[in-house]
């Protein structure tokens, strides 16, 4: 056989993954990353939000889950734009989530403390309470995942941020006293959830501002 005559094939050129293969949870919790930062952002509104959410866990394939952030500007091929510079540091949520657990017991997280970009509170027959009033915000959007079943999780936050959420009460209470602050680098925080005959409520506690400790972070970074 002459090997010279044979007709070369053509390589396909690589291409993002066929719709129709099965998305991994990675791939589930990335999606939910982005519509979380659009909410953040206000390009969501909380039920365009949660509607979206409840898609992104039904879904089975990549075919499913690419349309739901299409029209976002983390959705693109080209990737994330890049963030404006602010002194809160990072733009989005990174590094390892804190985890505050409650189960026929309290969990208490308040005073001078660092909030990371993630917290997960869960709670189960019990307490959690989040005050976040003297906390040092180490980047602008702080996401908290709240749960609730037969139990509390409180959050409080300082009256000058912006404070937004998307959750469901069934048989209790989730509730969200939305926030929008007029300081462009005050820090965001989104709640999302659900209670089952439970209570998850975020509220802004009157008398406290991040005003003071904003400065005192741009020293502690070296800004």
């Amino acid at each position: 056989m002459d090997l010279e005559k044979q007709p070369q094939q053509p390589v396909a050129p690589a291409g993002p993954a066929p719709a129709g293969i099965r998305a991994s949870d990675a791939d589930r919790d990335r999606i939910a990353d982005i519509l979380r930062e659009a909410m953040a952002e206000g390009r969501l509104t909380a039920e365009e939000h949660a509607e979206r959410v409840d898609l992104v866990y039904r879904a089975k394939t990549m075919g499913e889950l690419e349309p739901l952030v299409r029209d976002l500007p983390a959705g693109g091929a080209t990737g994330r734009p890049a963030a404006s510079p602010y002194g809160y540091g990072p733009e989005g949520p990174s590094g390892p989530a804190e985890n505050l657990v409650a189960v026929f017991s309290s969990s208490t997280r308040k005073g001078r403390w660092r909030v990371g970009g993630r917290t997960n509170a869960f709670s189960l027959f019990g307490s959690v309470e989040i005050d976040l009033t003297e906390a040092l915000f180490g980047q602008r959007l702080t996401v908290i995942n709240a749960t609730s079943i037969f139990g509390s999780v409180e959050i409080r936050v300082p009256e000058n941020i912006s404070l937004r959420g998307s959750g469901t009460g069934i048989f209790g209470n989730f509730e969200v006293d939305t926030l929008e602050s007029t300081d462009p680098e005050a820090p965001v925080v989104v709640v999302n959830g659900y209670s089952v005959f439970g209570n998850v409520e975020a509220k802004p506690k009157r008398g406290k501002l991040i005003a003071n400790l904003h400065d005192q972070l741009r020293k502690h970074l070296g800004h």
